[in-house]
């Protein structure tokens, strides 16, 4: 005689669901866990890279005010205004030229979470498959 329960035939069904809901809780965590390997990558590269910075231009800007300084002295008795004013154009197409850059390189910049973007793409794309 047949097995008409109807709770049998319920938790037989819910088998391969299950198995597939558990799949897919499994994959997004591991995507998940990739979005925090790679936010913490970024942020490392980004310490670095300002901590770097930081301390270049601290040392730059102590040899201009050096290089300024040393101009002016030897300058002090014939042409230290327009020298002061030369010096100060520099610096200000030097700033430009410099900001210029940096808005550049931030128009240029890849997108950060790019592999686990291209991991949930590949995970849709074996979804829509037949």
């Amino acid at each position: 005689m047949p097995n008409d329960n109807p709770s049998t035939h319920a938790s037989h069904e819910h088998g391969p669901l299950r198995r597939m809901l558990s799949s897919i809780v499994s994959l997004m965590h591991t995507r998940l866990e990739l979005i925090g390997i790679e936010l913490a990558e970024e942020r490392d590269k980004l310490i670095a890279v300002l901590f770097l910075g930081l301390a270049a231009a601290i040392f730059a800007m102590m040899a201009l005010i050096s290089l300024t300084a040393l101009i002016a002295v030897a300058f002090w008795d014939t042409y230290r205004l327009q020298v002061l004013g030369a010096i100060t154009v520099v610096y200000g197409i030097g700033a430009l030229i410099c900001a210029l850059k940096v808005r550049s390189g931030l128009h240029g910049a890849t997108i950060v979470f790019q592999t686990t973007l291209n991991e949930f793409e590949k995970d849709r794309d074996m979804f829509r498959e037949p």
